[in-house]
């Protein structure tokens, strides 16, 4: 938070009142200002986390430099749209057009993100700035959904979809000037392009910008800010650079290094003087409509990256997990603990006969010792004696019973 703070006030000194668009500005991770950051701690994150993320838009706006609300993981963008939601109808804020939200291209919904911020911003009556990128969390995106037993994925798995992505999302982004002021981060040339013909030829000061990271991508973005004299194309380029010291960067550093080592990536063909270069600014477009013509379908994922549910092949069947991020799932699982809560549960020894209910004794929620679980009879010394006994005497039994069917008993016992 101090940093933070420090951060605005070295920033708005050196903007010099130029204002959030011709200045600088700034761009923060809400997971560095809570170390409970996510949908679980839902209360906490609004009313610790939030007050911190008011004070800091305050004090850029008190400098007049643009805060961008960073992107991090799929689970964690409904709770930071609240947050964003919350924010833009502050009073304090009310006419003021600093407030920015990034999203990535890589995300399957990110077309619908850009329909709600569109919303929002006509309803809080602002103009958004909203950072387009490609996405830097694919790995852990596609392990996370495989170890929580998911659906499907969040992001697209192939590259080229997101490419495409990408440029259908600038295409919305562009489309309402009003409401949105595009910042559109890539090194890709060809995206670059495709970009700066969409917007198209009478451009205005305020109407987007380009964006690229501190160290790559320079020689791309001498030919875009350049003069229209000199042959270049006049739009202006904002250098995205990371500020901490090494242990703060680290993670954000390896992320880079995976994101620009990929064989997909643009910046690591580009290096590549092997590469024609008709292949290295293709068309994404053409290069789906060609797989879908290999392929009999559009859209189809990648062959290699099986559905979650599908991790081990044939030998089995992923265990399937919850969602705890998906407002319906957890909905649908409220409503089911509330019913279970309804339930009498009680728990009385098994033997071969009925057994008689006797006294019970309660089962207290530890995490609530308010809450009685259920009830139980302990076993007396008789019944145990009894359990063993039976279980001696059918165990010749048992142990002929081949091992299926052994199997589908345990499965019909009652859970």
């Amino acid at each position: 938070m101090v940093s933070y703070q420090q951060a605005i006030h070295a920033i708005g000194k050196a903007s010099n009142g130029r204002g959030i668009y011709e200045g600088p500005g700034i761009s923060i991770k809400l997971s560095a200002l809570h170390p409970r950051y996510s949908r679980a701690q839902y209360d906490r994150v609004m009313e610790e986390l939030y007050p911190r993320l008011k004070s800091l838009t305050l004090l850029a706006r008190q400098y007049d430099i643009g805060i961008n609300i960073d992107a991090e993981e799929a689970d964690r963008l409904e709770i930071s749209l609240d947050l964003l939601e919350k924010l833009c109808f502050e009073p304090e804020l009310a006419g003021w057009n600093g407030i920015g939200f990034v999203i990535q291209a890589y995300q399957k919904r990110c077309p619908l993100v850009i329909d709600y911020l569109i919303d929002l911003a006509t309803r809080s009556r602002r103009r958004l700035m909203i950072r387009l990128v490609k996405g830097a969390y694919w790995d852990s995106e596609i392990k996370r959904a495989q170890m929580d037993g998911l659906e499907g994925y969040p992001v697209y798995t192939r590259k080229v979809y997101t490419d495409v992505s990408y440029l259908a999302c600038a295409k919305k982004l562009l489309a309402v000037p009003n409401l949105i002021y595009p910042q559109f981060a890539t090194h890709n040339a060809h995206t670059l392009a495709a970009i700066y013909q969409l917007a198209g030829q009478n451009y205005y000061p305020g109407q987007y910008e380009f964006q690229c990271l501190h160290g790559m991508g320079e020689p791309l973005y001498e030919q875009v800010t350049g003069k229209v004299a000199d042959g270049k194309l006049n739009r202006p380029c904002r250098i995205y650079a990371p500020v901490g010291t090494h242990e703060t960067l680290l993670a954000y550093l390896v992320r880079r290094l995976l994101e620009n080592g990929a064989n997909t990536s643009f910046v690591n063909r580009i290096a590549d003087t092997s590469l024609p270069l008709d292949e290295l600014v293709a068309d994404p477009v053409t290069a789906v409509e060609k797989l879908a013509q290999q392929e009999g379908q559009t859209g189809l994922p990648h062959p290699k990256i099986p559905l979650p549910r599908d991790l081990y092949g044939h030998g089995r069947d992923n265990s399937a997990g919850l969602d705890l991020a998906n407002e319906h799932r957890l909905a649908s699982l409220s409503s089911a603990l509330l019913n279970s809560a309804l339930q009498k549960w009680q728990s009385l020894p098994m033997l071969e006969q009925p057994v008689a209910a006797g006294e019970m004794s309660p089962v207290i929620n530890p995490a609530e010792p308010k809450d009685i679980v259920g009830y139980v009879r302990e076993a007396t010394p008789r019944e145990v004696e009894q359990a063993l006994e039976s279980a001696v005497n059918n165990a010749p039994i048992w142990f002929a019973t081949p091992p299926a069917e052994r199997a589908q008993f345990c499965i019909a016992l009652p859970c």
